[in-house]
């Protein structure tokens, strides 16, 4: 590894997301053994997806969405809160669907979930494709939008004013606030989509961070929607070097050894996080998940080559643990 690349992996945090699509009736409980075993191998955070609802697709011929009713998916917030006490690790909604839910409600959650972990909640937001939640939770699709950068201001302002009055095209908050405010001045809000120039604009402008849609792969697309998301940054007046990137290992695509390459190439490409993702890999819950996350993180900190900054909250851990 050369001093300049040697140099941008110091500064890159490594994560794991929660294959929680994976886990089986019974274990649901091994995610706190999953976290555990996340952080002692190396990993800093911890990302989940989020759906509320799965649609019966067997009664639906036409249904081509990534999922349907029988996925399982914990709902994040309830999930980092039950994680919160045993890991020092950040936690990062990947990504929770903004527009389906009240933007008060979700300031107030987050806002409650900061406070119990510490500062350490990273807030992943999108738009969402599945129609059917959004009828379900009483919200419209068409919009979903204009109604999201609309919820972005709004959330930032009520997680840094005890009193909010916003009169907006979505929301009324009626000088009214929440307590207590979240210990981050605002939370993170990082922005998750694919490449269109209308969402690659939403990024530039208004998130502190990126996490692209694991489908625009590992050809030129990535690079060119990324460059993107820095001029659109530049041209709404930002520092582009300001804004984050999460990059996503997929087992599926490669081998444990082969994760090394892709991380080097997000790395390359200037990302600050990068998450391993063993879902889809043919793994059994939790027992195969948990050797795997444990090979991965050793073999990605021992690649960065550098003291990773979260080896002394372990160690405090684990001494608390023995007394």
């Amino acid at each position: 590894m050369s001093d300049a690349v040697r140099g941008t992996a110091s500064r890159t945090r490594i994560g794991v997301v929660m294959p929680q699509a994976e886990i089986t009736t019974g274990e649901v409980k091994a995610t706190s053994d999953y976290a555990r075993q996340a952080e002692e191998s190396g990993f800093d955070h911890l990302l989940a997806f989020d759906h509320v609802l799965g649609v019966d697709s067997t009664s639906r011929p036409e249904w081509d969405g990534y999922y349907d009713h029988q996925v399982p998916f914990l709902e994040p917030f309830t999930l980092f809160a039950f994680l919160g006490s045993i890991t020092t690790m950040e936690f990062v909604s990947d990504i929770m669907i903004l527009p389906q839910r009240q933007t008060a409600l979700v300031a107030k959650q987050a806002a409650t979930l900061d406070q119990l972990v510490e500062g350490r909640l990273r807030l992943g937001v999108g738009i969402g494709w599945n129609e059917v939640e959004y009828e379900a939770l009483g919200e419209s699709f068409s919009t979903r939008g204009r109604r999201f950068e609309e919820q972005i201001g709004l959330l930032r302002e009520l997680w840094t004013h005890p009193v909010v009055d916003h009169a907006g095209e979505f929301d009324r908050v009626d000088r009214a606030g929440i307590a207590p405010l979240p210990v981050q001045q605002p939370i993170p809000i990082w922005i998750g989509c694919g490449d269109k120039d209308i969402a690659l604009d939403r990024v530039g402008r208004l998130a502190d961070g990126w996490i692209p849609h694991p489908g625009l792969g590992a050809g030129g697309r990535l690079e060119a929607a990324w460059a993107k998301v820095r001029m659109f940054a530049e041209r709404a007046g930002r520092d582009p070097d300001s804004i984050g990137l999460e990059g996503h290992v997929p087992l599926r695509d490669t081998t444990i050894e082969g994760t090394e390459a892709k991380l080097s190439r997000w790395i390359d490409m200037g990302a600050s996080h990068v998450a391993f993702n063993a879902l889809g890999a043919g793994l059994a819950w939790p027992g195969q998940h948990l050797d795997v996350c444990s090979q991965v993180g050793a073999r990605w900190s021992q690649h960065l080559g550098v003291d990773r900054p979260w080896t002394a909250p372990v160690q405090r851990r684990r001494r608390r643990d023995r007394q």
